[in-house]
């Protein structure tokens, strides 16, 4: 999995915020209970050896229970798996008169076409996206057909 930047709208800023005190009281209780680590690769650990317990290292978005970490035998608390996530959004589009099929990767589409009828440029689209090769995201500009239409001519900034 790749690392990615995103912008984050400001007025999801309180209930992200919100979330996250509810994610450390979790990590809290876990801690109390002599769990509440996170896996950290080994060099990480043997710089910082309290890392591993440490609010910052969490995940944003944990797993609802325990588990066993395969690679090291600790019982700890993992990320939320992405089925849960896929399961929240077909449960959510169920409950709505939308007919099209929807997933996660809908929302990656449509971030990605948003900000090309915003007028943001392919480049940074394509480094948000995390695409190696731009023709992958030109794709995207297929779905828009609009032409020259909505474009604004450089002319109006004078």
């Amino acid at each position: 999995m790749k690392d990615r930047v995103t912008p984050f709208p400001d007025n999801l800023s309180a209930l992200f915020r919100n979330h996250l005190e509810k994610v450390e009281m979790i990590h809290e209780k876990d801690l109390a209970k002599g769990y509440g680590t996170v896996y950290l690769p080994y060099a990480l650990v043997r710089k910082y050896p309290n890392a591993e317990r440490e609010w910052n290292w969490q995940f944003v978005f944990p797993g609802r229970g325990l588990s066993k970490d395969p690679r090291s035998e600790v019982i700890r608390r993992h990320h939320v798996d992405p089925s849960a996530i896929n399961k929240a959004i077909k449960k959510v589009v169920r409950q709505t008169n939308i007919t099209k099929k929807v997933s996660a990767h809908t929302f990656r589409h449509s971030f990605a076409t948003h900000l090309l009828q915003r007028g943001t440029d392919i480049r940074t689209i394509q480094s948000l996206l995390g695409h190696k090769d731009l023709e992958t995201t030109i794709i995207y500009t297929h779905v828009l057909k609009q032409g020259g239409e909505g474009v604004v001519s450089p002319l109006d900034d004078l």
